[in-house]
Order: structure tokens, then C-alpha cells, then sequence
């Protein structure tokens, strides 16, 4: 397995967008419905990339199996923080410490871009609220009925941060 950022996506756009309807497709909640249209994705990927945003891949024998995204915050009050956004796992390589692995990469680049304050969200009970607990990410508080599903339930959203080794001086 390999752990790469991307500076473009033209020649991943496919196997992102792939990506992101079979996470999606399979029940995540990362900002899309299923069904995901391919046209939906793609569109995605192609308005993802800016100079705010690094994007991490998972990789095995050439294929995407998994994304991370990375958002460094421009704000002049919020040089300090980033925030973890669309933890991606193909469902068929589940299991394998490809988010893990895919969280480090993304907290490293965090440390390198001098933030000491990371922040995310997930649904309440999703199996990443286990991985963010085991990377030391701690619960900040609970949303009810933040995020939709496919069937119309809406469900409670919970935020987490963490503080980098830089942030001695808290």
C-alpha cells in the first residue's frame, strides 16, 4: 500500500469518482446521497483541489482504495487549525488500516503547515468515530439531526478535535 498527496486529479478523476459513489453507496455519510451519479462525483473531484486543500490517496497495486482531505484554513484568526474532511475507504479494502494510515499522513502535513488545532465531524455511531478516538481525537460535543440519510432519517453529527505535538503552549 501507498499513501501519495495529489497536485492534480486528471489522471485519477475516474478512480475518484469511483471512490466516492462506492463509499457513498455503501451508507457514508460524507456530504452525498446515494445513489451517486458518476456525472456527481466527477463534478466533485473537479471543484475539490485548491490551494487550501491537500488530498491524500491509498493505493494498491495502482488502484485507489482510499482519500483523505486535508482543509488548511485561510482565515487570518484560524492560521492555527485544519480541518480532517471525506475519509474515504473503499468498502472492499475495509479493515485494513487504510484510514489509519491515510489520518497520519494528514495529520503529518498538518504539523509541516505549522497547525496545531485539528477538527472534524462524523456521524454518530459510524465505525470512524472509533478510529478518531484511537488516533486521539476528542469529542467536542454532539449535533441532533445534522446529517440525512438515503431514507430520510436525519441523524446527530459528532465533532472531534485534536491538538498537535506543536501545541505545547496551550
Amino acid at each position: 500500500m501507498e499513501i501519495k498527496q495529489l497536485k492534480s486529479i486528471d489522471h485519477y478523476i475516474d478512480s475518484l469518482s469511483e471512490l466516492l459513489i462506492e463509499t457513498v453507496n455503501d451508507g457514508a455519510s460524507i456530504g452525498f446521497l446515494p445513489p451517486l451519479k458518476h456525472v456527481e462525483a466527477e463534478q466533485y473531484w473537479n471543484n475539490t483541489l485548491k490551494s487550501e486543500v491537500v488530498l491524500f490517496i491509498a493505493t494498491i497495486n495502482n488502484e485507489i482504495v482510499g482519500s483523505v482531505q486535508l482543509y488548511l484554513d485561510t482565515k487570518q484568526n484560524g492560521a492555527h487549525r485544519a480541518e480532517i474532511g471525506k475519509l474515504m475507504t473503499h468498502p472492499k479494502f475495509r479493515r485494513k488500516g487504510i484510514g489509519r494510515l491515510l489520518m497520519e499522513a494528514a495529520e503529518n502535513r498538518a504539523e509541516k503547515e505549522n497547525r496545531s488545532l485539528l477538527v472534524l465531524d462524523t456521524r454518530e455511531g459510524g465505525p470512524s468515530n472509533h478510529l478518531y478516538s484511537s488516533l486521539g481525537f476528542i469529542e467536542a460535543g454532539r449535533i441532533p439531526y445534522y446529517a440525512e440519510s438515503a431514507n430520510g432519517d436525519l441523524h446527530t453529527t459528532v465533532f472531534y478535535y485534536k491538538f498537535s505535538n506543536l501545541s505545547k503552549n496551550i
